[in-house]
């Protein structure tokens, strides 16, 4: 699943671009500002919002670590800012002089890349602000510049068509499949931007609507872009300690990550812990903590077993994770087991359990397409 969990609306005009650091998130506009915020709340930093352009700001992006922010604009400069105090570090004029489309760092933080609307792109000198060479493409109304890799100084660029979605809405997709597994469509007009953080379950999207919305996956989503059920259990055996910090953090366990860590807990020994290992070897002494572990990791276990058994994952209730018996489609067009989509409704905010957006209608219609298909795998596994 994907909810909503935050909407900014400082920017006055259309948001162009978002980018994430391991911290903060950058967002620039129309308006010729950017502005900084903290991924712990989403307030605005102190500094925030940094402005010198005089048109448009296009792009912005963090060097890979985190501590400078480039920006550039169509007045044909990029801007190098201190993200701890939005110093202006330096101020790099496009040769030509055209508008100032895209700007990336080098993975190694020394180069900077900026690329025009007349087609060049230039190489910068991320320590001493200096060009370094440049050359001229085709003509293109670019947003993308891609790394080929180490040494910095072997750029390679491409540039693709500056795409929006002209329908407002979002599309998650599933690499490896293709599937579509999540469509937001909290945008009241055309979405320009997109970025998913680097270490947390969230993603920002940008839309001329002014507003910079923050979504967040759970587990499931993670789960559900596997490709197969074996590759799911095998991605949660193969969890790295970091991967079950991130996931301690989004159950709302985040005090117990500095425990873990220190007791070297990955995925295997995550799905292996008892109430003695907690208790005994953890030293976790709130009986209502431990409970609670206890209780996410079972989930998590039945989240598990329940993918890797076979199942098709289009029988699965979103809800219980259990084969469902009785499906129903409800407004928001996924299929759900009948006795707990009404409980949902009746408990909870009329919100859809996969979109969170509100349903149109509480209306629920039984898929008896999917029950038979339910029905026939059933016959089929169980002889």
């Amino acid at each position: 699943m994907v909810k909503l969990i935050h909407t900014l609306a400082d920017h006055g005009d259309d948001v162009n671009c978002c980018a994430f650091s391991f911290s903060l998130l950058a967002t620039c506009s129309l308006d010729k500002t950017i502005r900084l915020y903290s991924l712990r709340d989403f307030t605005e930093l102190p500094h925030s919002p940094l402005k010198f352009h005089t048109y448009a700001v296009h792009c912005c992006c963090f060097s890979p670590s985190g501590h400078i922010l480039a920006s550039c604009s169509t007045d044909g400069t990029t801007v190098l800012w201190n993200t701890e105090n939005g110093q202006m570090l330096a101020v790099m004029e496009q040769p030509s002089g055209s508008p100032v489309r895209v700007c990336q760092f080098s993975p190694d933080s020394t180069c900077l890349a900026s690329g025009a609307a007349d087609g060049t792109v230039v190489l910068w000198n991320a320590q001493s602000y200096k060009l370094y060479r440049w050359r001229t493409r085709s003509s293109v109304f670019s947003t993308g510049i891609m790394w080929s890799g180490l040494p910095s100084q072997n750029l390679d660029c491409f540039f693709y068509p500056y795409l929006r979605s002209v329908d407002k809405s979002v599309i998650v997709y599933d690499t490896n499949t293709e599937n579509i597994l999540h469509t937001l469509t909290q945008h009241t007009r055309y979405v320009t931007t997109c970025a998913f953080a680097p270490n947390t379950l969230l993603l920002a999207t940008g839309s001329m609507d002014k507003t910079v919305n923050i979504w967040q996956f759970d587990l499931e989503t993670l789960c559900q872009a596997r490709r197969t059920e074996h590759q799911l259990k095998q991605f949660t055996e193969d969890w790295s300690e970091e991967d079950v910090s991130t996931w301690l953090c989004a159950q709302d366990l985040k005090d117990l990550v500095g425990i873990f860590k220190m007791n070297n807990i990955d995925g295997k020994e995550l799905l292996n812990l008892t109430k003695e290992s907690l208790a005994d070897d953890l030293k976790i002494e709130s009986l209502g903590l431990r409970s609670k572990v206890l209780r996410k990791i079972e989930e998590l276990r039945t989240k598990v077993k329940s993918l890797s058994s076979g199942i098709p994952d289009e029988f699965i209730c979103p809800i219980t994770r259990e084969l469902m018996k009785d499906p129903v489609i409800a407004s928001d067009g996924y299929s759900y087991e009948k006795e707990a989509m009404e409980n949902w409704i009746s408990k909870k905010k009329r919100t859809s359990p996969m979109t969170n957006l509100v349903l149109p209608s509480a209306v629920l219609t039984p898929n008896r397409t999917l029950k038979m298909a339910i029905n026939r795998w059933l016959e089929t596994h169980q002889k």
